[in-house]
């Protein structure tokens, strides 16, 4: 084996094109991880557009009307990517891989193998609390929200994603809160489901990943790259058969994924390969694009997911997900290729794509909650119940609204979904890492400060 790794690094080595000083400017851009946030954010408005497509346009979802039938624009590769929620989560847990394991790769790749403990053990103390108070807070408005009623015209509209994630008000308020407790609890647990917050199923297996990050690397921190890397390509090929049993397969692979990046990313591979981005990343992200629109249901209606889910089956492993083997390829591959262009990093760093990164977060805990409820009286305020029918039962509910209207509230329902996450994420958010940080020099033992059983001086 280490004669072999040897030849193949020989090979790489002479095979490679080599830095030069006229290559200072990629240099500086493939330093430069700021596009991480870019990507994110990003991520976030896919996924509520996802949502959106869920509630009022749920014919992109399949991939054309009917098997072998005619396609919309909007069900074609590419442009089906609005309805592609879990792609976009995917790209969220390979970046939560990525940036995790960022600096500690950073330290011990330059010999400071305690400073990398510690920051790993920081970090995994620090990430706990990033997620779990942003999430709770949000939890608890939208449980608010709830119980004075204001999801009721969502509950009775005719748009499928906000009436199946609109909950019905607590039958007394000594009850709702016991049904908000269980909200918060039931989030971060096996199969995590919130009644309140219908996109925070996915925070658990983002906290699991950012878990997998610290134990991985507290067991490679001391192993050269070289055979870190080999450790965690292995780790990647297992979790594909033992993901399953932690409740998503997808986890272990989209985190080992973030961390062998970010190997890369510190490694001279970026910069060697830079002058020939704008040859392989065109074609790899159209790539990535096409496998992040596999859709979710009824794969074998359109020739081209017809031809991915007949190479599913012949190449995917054991335990994979069908409805997100081909998305979370195509984020592995998507974030692959910018961590290798300069010029992509360059494009995902635009000062509004970072803003859009700032916000993410906080985007994607509240817009749940302002669909279902300023979108919806926005949209419905002029509509009055209307008998419908589905699946032989009768319901009375408010009809979609016609495209002048959509056009109309659109662009203003998104001005202040983005101005409230706007203030979330400068005014509320500081207030969690006030916690966190109080937190942690209260639980940490630093310093003088004694311990709280006393230690054995042997």
């Amino acid at each position: 084996m280490p004669s072999a790794l040897s030849m193949l690094n020989t090979y790489l080595e002479k095979a490679a094109i080599h830095p030069t000083p006229s290559d200072n400017g990629y240099r500086k851009a493939l330093r430069d991880t700021s596009w991480a946030d870019g990507l994110r954010g990003i991520a976030a408005l896919f996924v509520m557009f996802s949502h959106m497509t869920m509630a009022f346009a749920r014919w992109i979802v399949i991939p054309s009307y009917g098997k072998n039938g005619p396609a919309h624009l909007m069900q074609r590769p590419g442009f089906r990517l609005v309805a592609q929620g879990a792609a976009w989560v995917a790209v969220f847990i390979v970046l939560s891989g990525f940036v995790n394991s960022l600096k500690a790769l950073k330290l011990a790749r330059a010999g400071h193998i305690e400073p990398a403990l510690s920051n790993l053990a920081t970090s995994s103390f620090r990430r706990s609390f990033r997620l779990v108070l942003p999430a709770t807070a949000a939890t608890i408005l939208s449980w608010f929200i709830t119980q004075t009623g204001a999801y009721d015209t969502a509950k009775k509209s005719d748009a499928y994603w906000l009436y199946t994630t609109s909950p019905n008000p607590s039958s007394s308020w000594g009850t709702a809160v016991e049904d908000l407790v269980h909200a918060i609890r039931t989030t971060w647990t096996y199969n995590p489901e919130n009644p309140y917050d219908q996109p925070q199923w996915a925070l658990l297996y983002l906290l699991q990943g950012s878990m997998f990050v610290f134990a991985t690397l507290l067991v490679t921190i001391n192993l050269a790259p070289r055979w870190r890397i080999m450790t965690i390509m292995l780790l990647y090929f297992w979790s594909w058969n033992w993901g399953i049993k932690l409740g998503d397969p997808m986890v272990g692979a989209n985190v080992f994924t973030g961390i062998i990046l970010a190997e890369l990313n510190h490694s001279e591979y970026p910069l060697r390969f830079a002058r020939f981005s704008p040859l392989f990343a065109p074609p790899l992200v159209a790539c990535a694009l096409v496998f992040m629109s596999f859709p979710s249901q009824f794969q074998d209606w359109a020739p081209w997911s017809d031809l991915l889910l007949r190479w599913y089956w012949r190449i995917a492993p054991q335990n994979a997900e069908l409805m997100r083997f081909w998305p979370t390829l195509g984020a592995q591959i998507l974030t692959f290729t910018v961590v290798m262009s300069p010029h992509l990093r360059r494009a995902l760093s635009h000062r509004w794509l970072l803003w859009l990164g700032k916000i993410s977060f906080p985007l994607y805990l509240l817009h749940g909650s302002f669909m279902r409820s300023i979108l919806t009286w926005l949209l419905f305020a002029r509509s009055k119940l209307t008998e419908m029918e589905e699946e032989g039962h009768k319901y009375m509910r408010y009809p979609l609204p016609g495209a002048p209207t959509f056009l109309v509230v659109m662009p203003i329902f998104m001005l202040i979904l983005l101005t409230a996450t706007h203030f979330w994420a400068t005014k509320v958010e500081p207030h969690f890492g006030t916690i966190t940080k109080t937190a942690e020099e209260v639980m940490f033992l630093r310093g003088d400060k004694n311990p709280t059983l006393p230690v054995r001086k042997d």
